[in-house]
């Protein structure tokens, strides 16, 4: 028995504007109920990457297919509106003139009575439906945000495209936005491809996580092994902050004032860079004591005097001037830790959280 076709797949998109390469080579897969972030900073081709997914854009080479058909290259396309895909934007863009239950009927055909049997079910899981008479001006803007999710849900898309839909919120409201929404596309089986530039939402959201970077996909898997296992120093740093080592190898050793790092496959006298977060600096008030933020480390503490410490709500951030090159390193403290500026303390860094990558 063959496995069934995602629901979307994309092969090797290519979109050019002006000569330039915007989507370079673009592929991915998104079975039913899947939800896949296309994550990454303004500019690398998230969203037109989205856009010609759409229809509203299209390609200079690839093709789309839904479940399995072929909906277009760069000869045949399938209009938009018979894709069987919805968008959700940040900009919620409802009717004004409508009611709330006539901007989430908008798009569906048949009898009004159908309708809006339809739309007051939709608003019903929403918790709206109380509001089916209303209009957008009476509305929060979560509550907005509710009712675009209930208008693109509306005639059963088989994919949803969601283009940094939350980035309008406060943040008391997007944390149970985003997972009332998840909730309900899960439920209706629908694909979900999500871009955004926040690599928390992403994490927060994605069952998978495309990372992008000048139109390439250059990672691809579950968010646990994207933040875990980077493919480059670029990747790691775009999730959190990053200290970094300069180091030269020898014999699949880099010798650093932590002591030696292993860097296996790079040959005698090629540059690395050794990367590792502010998280898992380790402190201590001695060189063999225990401090607030210990860490397991087979390597050597070093000795660095603090040039400033802030608390951030739920840890405090501690900066270093290193005692052996004046590198400045960064450390992050579970709760309140704020030693005074010119304290010397031992550093150390945890081997199992470090990457090394052959310097860029």
């Amino acid at each position: 028995m063959t496995a069934p076709p995602p629901r979307l797949e994309i092969r090797d998109l290519v979109r050019r504007f002006d000569g330039k390469t915007v989507v370079d080579h673009v592929s991915l897969t998104i079975a039913p109920g899947q939800v896949t972030c296309l994550l990454g900073p303004s500019g690398c081709g998230k969203s037109t990457t989205l856009r010609m997914i759409a229809g509203i854009e299209m390609q200079n080479a690839g093709t789309i297919h839904v479940d399995g058909e072929l909906i277009c290259d760069t000869v045949y396309r399938v209009p938009p509106e018979k894709r069987h895909i919805g968008l959700i934007f940040q900009d919620f863009a409802l009717f004004p003139h409508l009611s709330v239950g006539e901007n989430v009927a908008f798009g569906l055909r048949g009898p009004g009575a159908r309708k809006r049997a339809r739309a007051q079910e939709l608003l019903q899981r929403v918790s709206l439906a109380h509001y089916i008479d209303s209009y957008p001006h009476e509305l929060s803007g979560g509550e907005q945000q509710r009712v675009a999710l209930a208008r693109a849900l509306a005639p059963r898309p088989r994919i949803m495209l969601m283009d940094e839909p939350f980035s309008g919120l406060d943040n008391r409201l997007r944390d149970g936005i985003r997972d009332e929404t998840l909730d309900l596309l899960k439920e209706e089986g629908t694909a979900v491809l999500l871009v955004t530039h926040e690599p928390e939402e992403a994490m927060r959201m994605a069952d998978e996580i495309a990372l992008m970077r000048d139109g390439r996909i250059v990672q691809r898997g579950a968010p646990y092994n994207v933040y875990n296992n980077p493919a480059d120093k670029e990747a790691v740093a775009f999730f959190s902050d990053i200290n970094v080592l300069q180091g030269k190898v020898q014999g699949a050793l880099t010798d650093t004032p932590f002591g030696a790092f292993l860097a296996p496959g790079v040959p005698d006298g090629a540059e690395v860079e050794i990367v590792f977060r502010p998280q898992h600096v380790g402190i201590d008030f001695d060189r063999g004591g225990r401090g607030p933020n210990p860490t397991t480390t087979a390597g050597t503490p070093a000795r660095g005097i603090v040039r400033r410490a802030r608390f951030m709500g739920s840890e405090s951030l501690v900066e270093f001037e290193m005692d052996h090159d004046g590198q400045i390193l960064r450390a992050t403290v579970p709760n309140v830790f704020l030693p005074n500026p010119g304290t010397p303390l031992w550093l150390s860094v945890r081997r199992d959280r470090c990457f090394v990558f052959p310097k860029s």
